[in-house]
C-alpha cells in the first residue's frame, strides 16, 4: 500500500496528538508530535529560569537553543515519547505552566526555524503522521492529506480540565478556558507561521463526536486518499 504524509493541524486541545498516534499505529506510520517539541523547549526555558510567571526573556530563549537536543524514542511497542537532552519529559511538558507559555515561545522565529528544520528531516521518507499548528502550511505544504481539527473553546477546556484532573493536578476550569482562548489568539496572530487552515485541508470539527467515531472517520479519510493516488 502506498505511503503518504498526513499533516494534522488545528487549535490546542482538539485531540490532535491522540488521533495522530492512533492513525500512525493503525497504518504502521511514524508519529511526530511537533507540539511536544515546542513544549519541551518551553519546559527547558522554565528550568533555566529564562522565563517565569513574571519574566519572559526572548533573547535568553534564543541563547539556550543550542543547548537543546530533542529526540523521539519508542518506550514500548507502541508509545513514542519525547526526550529532552536524553531525559523522557513527556509528562513534565504537559503541565499548565508550560501551557501558559508555549504559544509565546513558539512565536519566536529562531525557535520555529530550529524545530521546523528538524521536523522536515524527520518526515523525509513518507509514512508519517505529524501534528501541530503549521504542518500543512509550512512544514509539509505538499502533504497528500491535510486535516484541520477544531472544536469550541468550552469543549476543549472541558477535555483539558478532565485530563489534568486525571493526572492528579489541582486546576481551575476558568483558568484553563482563559488559557485556551489566549493560546488561540497568540497562535492565529503571531507574525511567523500563524495557525491557519491550508486551502486544501479538510476541516474536522470534533465538538460533538466521540473518540471511536472520530477515529473511524479519519481512518476512512486516509484510506480514501491512498486509494485516490
Amino acid at each position: 500500500m502506498k505511503k503518504i504524509t498526513i499533516a494534522i493541524d488545528g487549535y490546542s486541545s482538539t485531540g490532535k496528538s491522540t488521533v495522530a498516534r492512533q492513525l500512525a499505529s493503525h497504518f504502521g506510520y511514524i508519529y511526530i508530535d511537533t507540539g511536544a517539541m515546542y513544549r519541551a523547549v518551553t519546559y527547558y526555558a522554565l528550568k533555566q529560569n529564562v522565563i517565569s510567571e513574571n519574566h519572559f526573556d526572548k533573547s535568553g530563549i534564543i541563547e539556550i537553543l543550542p543547548e537543546i537536543d530533542l529526540e523521539f524514542r519508542k518506550v514500548n511497542s507502541e508509545d513514542v515519547r519525547i526526550f529532552l537532552n536524553g531525559e523522557n519529559v513527556e509528562n513534565e511538558i504537559r503541565n499548565l505552566m508550560v501551557s501558559q507559555f508555549v504559544s509565546r515561545v513558539a512565536a519566536i522565529r529562531e525557535v520555529r526555524l530550529k524545530l521546523v528544520a528538524q521536523q522536515r528531516k524527520m518526515g523525509e521518507g513518507k509514512g508519517v503522521v505529524m501534528d501541530g499548528r503549521d504542518i500543512g502550511t509550512v512544514v509539509f505544504p505538499n502533504a497528500e492529506l491535510k486535516i484541520f481539527m477544531t472544536a469550541s473553546p468550552e469543549i476543549r477546556a472541558k477535555r483539558r480540565y478532565e485530563e489534568l484532573l486525571n493526572k492528579g493536578e489541582t486546576v481551575d476550569f476558568e483558568q484553563i478556558i482563559e488559557n485556551i482562548k489566549t493560546r488561540d489568539f497568540l497562535d492565529t496572530t503571531r507574525e511567523d507561521s500563524p495557525l491557519r487552515m491550508a486551502a486544501d485541508a479538510i476541516e474536522f470539527d470534533n465538538s460533538d463526536i466521540n473518540p471511536d467515531n472520530q477515529f473511524l472517520q479519519l481512518v476512512k479519510m486516509v484510506e480514501n486518499k491512498i486509494n485516490e493516488l
